[in-house]
């Protein structure tokens, strides 16, 4: 473990373990595997299952108070969990705690896809075109891969999702390496199920993750 990492977990304790990304990049799924591998994860069960998510969305409606100033005192009792917080938020974390950060990453055409699906089941529509989307949240994108590279308080791993997909055991390998835990990896690779590659890119764009640490 590098001496800076050493010296800021005998300060704050155990890291958070966050799963981070852009809505419908497969945070879903990151959540998942860790739960199937034995890691204690943070959720509330207010979001259910259902036909975009069937596997669940392991999520806790306090992270939604981040951005809001709220008080984050409860952040205290996740150390040594995983919680899933969307790229968004990731700014407000405080630098309290140390986090381990895995970031889902997925190719853009089919995060607006899934989106676009996602939002037609509820009935709903944006006014931003597919043109604008891709092009905001390929600068947001920069921005938070650069937080996540010169924040103290962070250290993490890019996975993108179509690799988790391809290589669920290496990924899930990977994973377990990164937050350095003896996790059932067989059982975290056994949950990946390809069905669910429902909206794919016409070009694939899978080659090396961005910004991996």
């Amino acid at each position: 473990m590098p001496l800076l990492q050493a010296a800021r977990r005998l300060r704050y304790g155990k890291p958070i373990v966050v799963v981070s990304g852009l809505p419908r990049s497969g945070t879903s799924l990151a959540m998942k595997m860790l739960a199937a591998g034995g890691m204690s994860t943070v959720t509330d069960g207010v979001r259910g299952a259902d036909e975009d998510n069937p596997g669940g969305y392991f999520e806790d409606e306090r992270v939604k108070e981040l951005a809001s100033g709220a008080a984050t005192n409860w952040l205290a009792d996740t150390r040594g969990k995983a919680i899933k917080i969307v790229s968004s938020l990731l700014q407000f974390l405080p630098p309290a705690y140390s986090y381990k950060v895995i970031f889902m990453d997925r190719d853009l055409d089919e995060v607006l896809a899934s989106q676009a699906k996602m939002l037609a089941r509820r009935g709903e529509a944006t006014e931003v075109s597919d043109e604008r989307l891709r092009t905001l949240y390929a600068q947001h994108l920069d921005k938070v891969l650069f937080q996540l590279r010169f924040r103290r308080c962070f250290e993490h791993v890019v996975l993108p999702y179509s690799t988790v997909l391809a290589d669920a055991p290496g990924c899930a390998e990977r994973i377990a390496a990164f937050v350095d835990l003896k996790l059932d990896v067989p059982a975290m690779a056994a949950v990946v199920d390809r069905r669910l590659y429902r909206n794919r890119s016409a070009v694939s764009t899978l080659a090396e993750p961005r910004g991996v640490e």
